[in-house]
């Protein structure tokens, strides 16, 4: 069940929020949760349920188990892991691993066909942080399996992140507040990521689509230049937007989500884009892996090894690809780079640290869309060698600048900047900020409105992270 459809919005939302306000007792309300968020989940994937409870049930075992009495905690933990990453393994990298053997030449392999489970990569990366953060922290332990089971199944988060991390969710799963302010919030933050999602995201996805499905005698430089930009924007406005959407839920419903998103392409490095850029998942693998694999505690060789294969990590948690591969690793080297100020942005011109942010970034993502490498490296030699135009190519260029087109692009380049908070902190006028609070609720009906004419008219656009 995608949130940007009609079943969620009129029906599953409207029915849940009701049902949850009409609902008196914490406990009761959690349960509802619970129920609802499996519902949810099986909606979508009802053969894939029975591997997330297992996952659940494995997992709480696994906690029990990390009580400090325990002399076996640190094996357990160490199984537990094993067990999270074998059972994302089978379903998610089975078909890959097979296919890489099966290119040896001295193997021959059938490559098996399994489908990948909707959201498996998200709820075993939470699984595993309540195992670890209960291991660490014996107060974490859940004696309670519903209360495990709310925190991995939570519908606002279940499918597409972002990543909440077990000590982030448990205090609130019995001490939450859940008053009409905050409510209100909530309904306007998911509004804004709705609104990202179909009017800027899906405008987006279009022309990305068409330049990327080109063939590559057709492809010129400014048809390069205007897919790969315009995927940079989609990629951006479809996550933030699936972000915006589960952070207002949370609220709806009394719990705070950190951000997951914080404007990333005004980065100056790459290693500020990565203190901006999906932030749950960059921090998931700096607390539970490089950290552990030692950080940049063990010289310069070794943090430039745990640099590598943390991003060889984060590249490949996206998905089961060399292109991914070669994503991750090109940030990683980039991150390397600059930590060893071979790369030293911060005596740059600063106009010319953002351009390089962005060309390293938008030339990475060409892999994260591409459907395979060497298409990849096709598409980016057109985007840095300029070629004659002909008619076709011009045509097919000015097609794709439909007024849609153009009016989301600049609303998409003005608010991948921090504009309204920028000029929030200037104006000190009580009454100014009040007449803005206003209009900032009306301006979110007025989307809202917009969005549910576009539903009704738009075709079925899944969010990107939905394939992880």
């Amino acid at each position: 069940m995608v949130f940007s459809s009609p079943v969620f919005l009129f029906i599953f939302l409207t029915s849940v929020y009701i049902l949850y306000r009409i609902i008196p007792t914490v406990k009761a309300k959690n349960i509802l949760l619970l129920v609802l968020s499996i519902a949810f989940y099986t909606y979508g994937e009802p053969k894939a349920i029975v591997l997330m409870i297992i996952s659940i049930i494995m997992n709480y075992v696994f906690g029990l188990s990390m009580k400090e009495t325990n002399k076996s905690r640190k094996t357990v933990l160490v199984i537990s892991i094993a067990s999270n990453l074998l059972m994302l393994g089978i379903f998610k990298y089975a078909g890959f691993g097979a296919e890489m053997l099966d290119r040896l030449p001295f193997l021959s392999m059938s490559i098996p066909n399994i489908a990948l489970p909707i959201g498996i990569s998200f709820y075993t990366f939470q699984a595993m942080s309540y195992v670890i953060d209960a291991y660490k922290e014996p107060k974490y332990i859940q004696k309670s399996l519903y209360r495990l089971a709310l925190y991995i199944t939570f519908f606002p988060q279940l499918v597409a992140g972002p990543i909440v991390k077990y000590y982030d969710f448990a205090d609130q799963i019995d001490n939450r507040k859940n008053t009409p302010e905050k409510t209100a919030q909530g309904i306007r933050r998911f509004i804004t990521g709705l609104s990202k999602k179909l009017l800027i995201a899906n405008t987006m996805a279009v022309t990305a689509d068409f330049v990327y499905g080109l063939e590559t005698e057709k492809l010129t430089f400014p048809l390069a230049w205007l897919g790969a930009v315009s995927y940079m924007l989609q990629i951006y406005f479809d996550f933030s937007g699936y972000s915006d959407m589960a952070i207002g839920l949370g609220s709806m419903f009394g719990f705070d989500f950190r951000e997951n998103f914080n404007y990333p392409y005004i980065s100056g490095s790459m290693q500020e884009f990565w203190r901006r850029w999906h932030i749950s998942v960059s921090t998931w693998f700096k607390e539970y892996l490089y950290i552990p694999l030692g950080g940049n505690r063990k010289g310069k060789v070794r943090t430039a090894f745990n640099k590598l294969f943390v991003f060889f990590c984060t590249g490949l948690w996206h998905g089961a690809s060399l292109n991914f591969i070669v994503w991750g690793l090109i940030n990683g080297a980039f991150m390397m780079i600059e930590s060893y100020k071979i790369i030293n942005t911060e005596k740059w011109f600063r106009p010319f640290r953002y351009i390089y942010t962005l060309l390293v970034t938008v030339t990475a993502f060409v892999f994260f869309r591409a459907d395979n490498i060497s298409s990849a490296c096709r598409f980016i030699g057109k985007m840095f060698s300029p070629s004659q135009n002909n008619a076709e190519s011009t045509a097919m260029f000015i097609q794709q600048l439909t007024p849609m087109y153009i009016i989301m692009f600049v609303f998409a380049c003005i608010f991948s900047m921090p504009v309204w908070q920028t000029a929030g902190r200037k104006i000190t006028s009580e009454k100014i900020l009040s007449a803005g609070e206003v209009c900032s609720y009306a301006v979110s009906l007025l989307l809202l409105i917009v969005c549910i004419l576009t539903l009704s008219s738009a075709s079925y656009n899944p969010f990107i992270y939905f394939r992880f």
